[in-house]
C-alpha cells in the first residue's frame, strides 16, 4: 500500500508539473513585421503571423477575448487576429499616396464595426507636407476608413497623440490616461471632462496601448491602476491604487507614498487579489529597478526586490499569475516567480521584440 500511495503521488505531482491547464498564450510583437506566439508552459515561440502592413506598434484585446487588434507604424495598418485559429481575418492601411496617418494604438467598440485612435493626419501636397492637429479619429473597419473626426481642446493638445485608450461598456465614453483623464462622448467625439489623476511616466512604455481588460479587476465595468496626483503647491507626487467606474465616472484614489522616479502601470493576478507593478530610481549608471508587490484588497504595499535594469524594457505578468516578465529592445524574456520576486529563468525568442507590448490569453 505504501508503495502504491508513493506512485500515486508521484503520478499526481508529475500532471501537476506538465497540467497545461493554467498556462497561457502570449502574443508578442517583432520586428520587421511579425507576431510571436508564445506557450507559457513551454516558454518558447511556437508560431510566428506575418503582418501584411508592417511592424506592430500596439495590440488591443477585445472584450470577450475572441480577437487581437494589431496597429502597425509601417503603413498605418490595422489588423485583425482571430485569437483561437491564430489567423488575420483582416488587415488595411490608412495611408493613399497622398494622406498618412500617425497613431500608437486605438480601442474597439463592443460590435467590432469601429475602432478609436488618437492620431494626426499627414497631408502631401505640391510643394510642402501639411501636418493636422491631434484628433480622436473612428475608423470604420468595414469600409477601411477614417469616418469621424475631430480636434482635441487645445489644453490637450500638448502631448501630441499620445495616451491610452479605453471604452466604457455601454460604449458611450471613451476615457483616454494621459497626464490627466480625457473623458469624451463618443457620439459627438467632445471632451466634457477631465479627472484629476495621471497615469505614471515610465520609459518606453507611454506610447504602448495594452490589451483590454490587463488592468481591470473582475468587476466588469471597473479599471483599476496605479495613478498619481500632483500636489498644487511644492508639486511633489504620490501614487496610488485608483478605481474608475467606467460608465459612472466615479472613482476612488487610495494614496500609498511618494512617487519614484518612473513608475510602470499595474498588472493584476487573476484572482485580483495582488498587484505587481515596477519602479526606477535614479538615472544612467546608477538605475535601481524593483518590483513592487500590493495587497489590492487593502490597498497595502506587501514588498519589494531588486531585479538587473535595462536600458529599455517592459514588464507584464502571466495567464496563471504565477511569473512576472521583463521584456523588450532584445530577443528575450526574463522570467521572475511572482511570489518570490527572483529571477526564474530566460526565454529565447524568434525575432527582436517591437514597442506592441505583451498580450496573455488566460
Amino acid at each position: 500500500m505504501k508503495t502504491l500511495w508513493l506512485g500515486f503521488i508521484a503520478m499526481c505531482s508529475a500532471a501537476a508539473a506538465l497540467s497545461p491547464a493554467q498556462a497561457g498564450t502570449m502574443f508578442l510583437g517583432g520586428y520587421p513585421s511579425q507576431l510571436m506566439v508564445i506557450d507559457e508552459a513551454k516558454g518558447a515561440v511556437t508560431q510566428e503571423i506575418d503582418l501584411k502592413t508592417g511592424l506592430p506598434m500596439s495590440m488591443r484585446l477585445s472584450d470577450d477575448r475572441k480577437l487581437l487588434y494589431v496597429t502597425t507604424i509601417t503603413t498605418s495598418g490595422i489588423e485583425v487576429v482571430d485569437v483561437a485559429t491564430r489567423k488575420v481575418v483582416s488587415s488595411f492601411s490608412l495611408n493613399t499616396p497622398t494622406v498618412r496617418y500617425r497613431f500608437n494604438g486605438g480601442v474597439p467598440d463592443r460590435t467590432g464595426r469601429y475602432f478609436y485612435i488618437l492620431g494626426t493626419r499627414i497631408e502631401k501636397t505640391i510643394d510642402s507636407y501639411r501636418v493636422g492637429k491631434p484628433q480622436f479619429m473612428v475608423v470604420d473597419l468595414q469600409t477601411k476608413q477614417v469616418v469621424r473626426t475631430a480636434d482635441l481642446d487645445a489644453d490637450d493638445q500638448k502631448f501630441s497623440y499620445r495616451g491610452n485608450l479605453m471604452l466604457s461598456p455601454d460604449g458611450k465614453t471613451l476615457y483616454v490616461f494621459r497626464d490627466k483623464i480625457i473623458v469624451v462622448n463618443t457620439a459627438d467625439l467632445k471632451t466634457v471632462d477631465h479627472i484629476d489623476l495621471g497615469k505614471p511616466d515610465f520609459p518606453g512604455m507611454q506610447d504602448i496601448s495594452f490589451g483590454g481588460g490587463l488592468e481591470r479587476l473582475q468587476t466588469p465595468g471597473q479599471f483599476v491602476s496605479l495613478f498619481e496626483t500632483e500636489d498644487p503647491y511644492i508639486h511633489s507626487k504620490t501614487f496610488g491604487i485608483a478605481r474608475l467606474d467606467l460608465d459612472t465616472r466615479q472613482f476612488s484614489f487610495t494614496p500609498i507614498g511618494p512617487s519614484p522616479k518612473a513608475l510602470s502601470g499595474l498588472e493584476v493576478s487573476p484572482d485580483g487579489k495582488e498587484g505587481y507593478t515596477v519602479a526606477i530610481n535614479g538615472d544612467l549608471g546608477n538605475q535601481r529597478c524593483e518590483f513592487w508587490r500590493f495587497d489590492l484588497k487593502n490597498n497595502k504595499a506587501l514588498d519589494k526586490s531588486e531585479f538587473p535594469c535595462r536600458r529599455r524594457f517592459y514588464f507584464n505578468i502571466s495567464g496563471d499569475g504565477r511569473k512576472l516578465y521583463i521584456y523588450g529592445a532584445g530577443f528575450d524574456v526574463a522570467v521572475y516567480d511572482a511570489k518570490t520576486l527572483k529571477p526564474e529563468a530566460d526565454w529565447e525568442l524568434t525575432h527582436d521584440t517591437t514597442m506592441s507590448g505583451m498580450v496573455v490569453i488566460r
